[in-house]
């Protein structure tokens, strides 16, 4: 079982072999509460030629890379929420890849995971090709931000129960039976400090980067051509006119999907990043 021992952490990440395809290493990140074999129902769709090699890590505090602090660490702060933001995260990637001498990868994020892999390419350039990002969370209207406060205390309340009830409406009608129930467990399963750490780094921190006016910002710095894909037209008309920076970069939609698309509709989102790598 592969781990990478960092500070606190033993990041566990999987790895495809390398091929001969002369094409770079596909790196794919989950999202809030997830795990890496999230991306199980995505890779029999990808072509050989986008991804010879894959690399699949678990995020810090979740999966099997569950982080090394105790009871008494998060009592007396030496456990931060700093710990848990999508730089933080980068920065694990960026040793991982450093590690792997992967060179620059193509960097597929979902949720939290786009958040994550946009600060890998803004942090650590040189290990960026270029992104593709599904469901990113950053680009919050007024209405998501005046609400995460509210949810972030019931969060803190009720532990990882209510996280899981809140993934549960992340998901269409059209989803295959057991998608969301596995998503639950999985969301259920994960410390609840980690979780709003996570959320307080992706929008509550004052270097966050999850609201409008700081996304359009961030995403100023970000340099690789990026994919975004969505689940909703709104979300994705807002990046098109504030997001793209490189003329090779493009937002699509794929139409009758919840949040966790590539669950629900592997296929379509295999075939944009097929696409968008060749």
């Amino acid at each position: 079982m592969p781990i990478l021992d960092l500070d606190r952490v033993g990041l566990f990440y999987t790895e495809s072999p390398g091929g001969t395809e002369p094409a770079p290493t596909l790196l794919l990140v989950h999202g809030w509460g997830g795990a890496g074999d999230q991306w199980c129902t995505l890779l029999p769709h990808l072509a050989a030629s986008a991804a010879p090699r894959v690399i699949i890590p678990d995020l810090r505090g979740h999966g099997a890379s569950r982080s090394q602090w105790t009871d008494e660490d998060w009592r007396s702060g030496t456990a931060r929420a700093a710990d848990f933001t999508p730089r933080a995260y980068a920065a694990d990637l960026a040793r991982l890849l450093i590690e792997l001498r992967t060179g620059p990868v193509i960097a597929v994020g979902h949720s939290m995971g786009g958040q994550v892999v946009t600060a890998l390419a803004v942090e650590h350039p040189a290990l960026v090709s270029a992104l593709v990002v599904l469901d990113p969370a950053y680009g919050a209207d007024d209405e998501e931000l005046t609400r995460i406060p509210s949810e972030q205390d019931a969060l803190r309340a009720e532990g990882s129960a209510w996280a899981a009830r809140f993934v549960a409406a992340a998901f269409s009608a059209h989803a295959a039976p057991g998608v969301r129930e596995r998503e639950q467990r999985l969301m259920a399963a994960t410390d609840a400090r980690v979780l709003a750490a996570a959320r307080d780094g992706m929008y509550l921190a004052p270097d966050a980067f999850g609201a409008r006016r700081a996304t359009a910002a961030y995403l100023e710095r970000c340099k690789a051509p990026t994919l975004a894909i969505y689940s909703n037209t709104p979300a994705a008309d807002w990046h098109r006119a504030h997001g793209l920076r490189h003329p090779e970069s493009m937002v699509e939609v794929i139409p009758d999907v919840g949040h966790y698309l590539q669950l629900e509709n592997p296929q379509a989102v295999a075939e944009l990043i097929n696409r968008f790598v060749a």
